[in-house]
């Protein structure tokens, strides 16, 4: 079989759970030739060994199951890194990518800045900052034991000083008595009757996802907890029908000298940014 030919068969069979599968289907040979997409493009005919044919059908047949493409190769892209994850933590998704550059340009005029990530999961977005700014002081926080083994990794890989604290929230911090500048959160926020009707349920932990009744409840426990660390700068990440509401609550609880919601390039309520 050629790589066109494995290509189309591919595609054939993740297009019914995949409103990307032709992508999906070059990045899974990619990872199975060990090569990049150009390659593929530019051999369409080159012919596949009976191990790499088989290899590429056991690899389609998980993502026809629904399997994310980032479960079956074990890493994900995400701003300028390529981490690990694993069934145990969120996939990145790059919409996240806007609250880490919110946070970039709050370090580059405040190049001693302390940061915590909370509820960091997979570590992208204190791994991320770390690698990109080593001066700065990371923190991250995670209730998970494996969410936390799978970013203690990414930070080795990277070369990324991340301190992990094992807790809920801040209160690791809180325990410390420690005092940053910038809270980043991205934390559950689907709406637990929600949950069963989205694909993302079937793979990814339930513990990243439910947000209780109306998707706010752990963003609300966040809110409490945050003058107890005494930020300058809060960046939330939320839904994109959760803007008006999770907005609200920042200004209740935290009386901000300024607080607005940003917008991901789809034009979706996506970050909540607070100033303190």
């Amino acid at each position: 079989m050629t790589i066109q030919e494995a290509l189309q068969q591919a595609k054939q069979r993740i297009s019914p759970v995949s409103d990307s599968a032709n992508l999906d289907a070059q990045i899974l040979l990619c990872a199975v030739l060990e090569v990049e997409r150009s390659y593929l493009l530019a051999h369409p005919e080159a012919e596949l060994t009976p191990a790499q044919l088989a290899h590429i059908e056991a690899l389609t047949a998980r993502r026809a199951a629904g399997e994310p493409v980032a479960y079956i190769l074990g890493r994900r892209a995400f701003y300028d890194r390529d981490l690990l994850v694993a069934p145990g933590v969120l996939i990145p998704r790059p919409e996240t990518e806007l609250l880490l550059e919110q946070a970039l340009a709050f370090i580059a005029a405040q190049p001693q800045a302390k940061v915590v990530d909370v509820g960091t999961g997979s570590g992208a977005l204190a791994v991320t900052l770390a690698a990109n700014c080593p001066q700065v002081q990371v923190y991250a926080t995670d209730i998970s034991p494996n969410a936390l083994m799978i970013a203690r990794q990414n930070a080795a890989q990277q070369s990324a000083n991340v301190t992990f604290y094992e807790g809920d929230l801040l209160q690791p911090l809180i325990e410390r008595g420690l005092k940053v500048d910038v809270v980043m959160a991205n934390l559950p926020y689907i709406a637990t009757d929600e949950l069963p009707e989205l694909a993302v349920s079937r793979y990814e932990p339930l513990l990243a996802l439910d947000g209780g009744p109306d998707g706010l409840d752990i963003i609300r426990r966040l809110l409490n907890a945050i003058p107890q660390v005494e930020p300058k700068l809060v960046l939330l990440e939320i839904g994109a029908d959760q803007g008006a509401a999770a907005l609200a609550l920042a200004q209740a609880r935290l009386q901000p000298r300024e607080a607005t919601v940003i917008q991901d390039y789809a034009g979706l309520d996506r970050i909540v940014r607070v100033e303190l």
